[in-house]
């Protein structure tokens, strides 16, 4: 029995994902595998390929053949060069890891707090934001030195602490307390 180390497509359509395993070679492409050594998804950024790099050896040893875009793959994660004993290839690009949208959330709101010395998670887009930034996190600092001065955000409405000290109490508001 011939055996192929090839692709094996799935994914929908102009969104391929691919499996590399190990086949009989008069199988259909996407028919029965033997095992599945590894994944190829091109449309990343980069492009993420994961080989078992034990079994792909073990197959190779024993006159398993690659295909061609099979083989491109293993030459770059090296598996080819340790196989046929060449030097090993520059490392692959590899995503940042994502950064969980708690932590991002948490670390913004301490920079707008101004509890936290840190920058926020995303940098600014112009080089004008960032003084507004220092701004903010100086702001806190100064109403906590004088609470009486506090500026209302839209000048047409009127600051709602200063309104509350000043306002009476026509409703009867102040009738709940016994």
């Amino acid at each position: 029995m011939a055996v192929k180390i090839r692709l094996l497509r799935m994914g929908k359509i102009r969104n391929p994902q691919y499996r590399i395993v190990i086949a009989d070679s008069r199988t259909k492409r996407d028919g029965r595998a033997i095992e599945y050594v590894g994944i190829y998804q091109p449309k990343e950024n980069p492009s993420i390929m994961q080989v078992k790099s034990e079994r792909v050896q073990y197959w190779l040893s024993v006159g398993a053949q690659p295909s061609e875009a099979v083989q491109r793959i293993l030459e770059k994660t090296g598996d080819w060069q340790q196989f046929k004993g060449l030097p090993a290839p520059p490392p692959l690009l590899v995503a940042e890891p994502k950064k969980s949208r708690t932590e991002v959330y948490e670390a913004e709101s301490k920079a707008a707090a101004g509890v936290a010395d840190t920058k926020p998670a995303t940098p600014k887009k112009s080089a004008k934001a960032e003084p507004k930034a220092e701004k903010v996190a100086a702001a806190p600092e100064a109403a906590a030195a004088k609470p009486e001065q506090t500026k209302a955000a839209d000048p047409a409405e009127p600051n709602r602490e200063a309104v509350a000290e000043t306002a009476e109490d026509p409703a009867g508001a102040g009738a709940d307390k016994n």
